[in-house]
């Protein structure tokens, strides 16, 4: 896959969630599903002390990352996203979601998990670059970064349809 030319911008990811609550079929796809259950089968350790997800979406994969974390920070670019994770997650004390975007932002303090789930192919090779050296602080000694991604974007029918607003 090529790199792209450059990062998608917050406002298309505005643009889709304001469009569509769960554009990428998370809460309803076996493909996401499956893909969920060997993300976590993956990890190396049964807890970790303090879990950052980069692009947490509507919170579907950040629920089962919670269980896995003693205190998880989620973040992502779409304020109407984090609205619906924050809703799908208010029993969980120990996530806290912020607004921004990685890795022009990040947010305070180490991890000992960094999980980057379906996000990478939205950012241009500089972004990448960005993205790679700002996870290094941001890691504990002992931290891991997990990478989850395939070769193109995700394409469902609300995505395919918006796709094209998306270069």
């Amino acid at each position: 896959m090529s790199r792209r030319q450059s990062s998608i911008p917050a406002r298309y990811f505005n643009d889709l969630y304001a469009g569509e609550r769960d554009p990428w079929e998370f809460e309803t796809s076996a493909y996401e599903q499956a893909k969920y259950d060997a993300t976590l089968a993956a990890l190396p350790r049964p807890r970790y002390r303090r879990g950052l997800e980069i692009g947490c979406s509507i919170g579907v994969l950040t629920v089962r990352l919670a269980s896995r974390c003693a205190s998880l920070v989620a973040v992502d670019v779409s304020e109407k996203a984090l609205n619906a994770a924050r809703v799908r997650c208010w029993t969980l004390p120990n996530v806290a979601f912020e607004n921004m975007s990685v890795p022009a932002e990040w947010p305070a303090g180490t991890f000992d998990l960094i999980m980057l789930s379906e996000v990478v192919y939205y950012l241009d090779a500089g972004d990448v670059s960005r993205l790679a050296i700002g996870c290094a602080p941001r890691s504990s000694p002992a931290g891991m970064r997990f990478w989850c991604t395939g070769p193109e974007p995700p394409t469902t029918r609300s995505a395919a349809t918006t796709r094209r607003n998306c270069s």
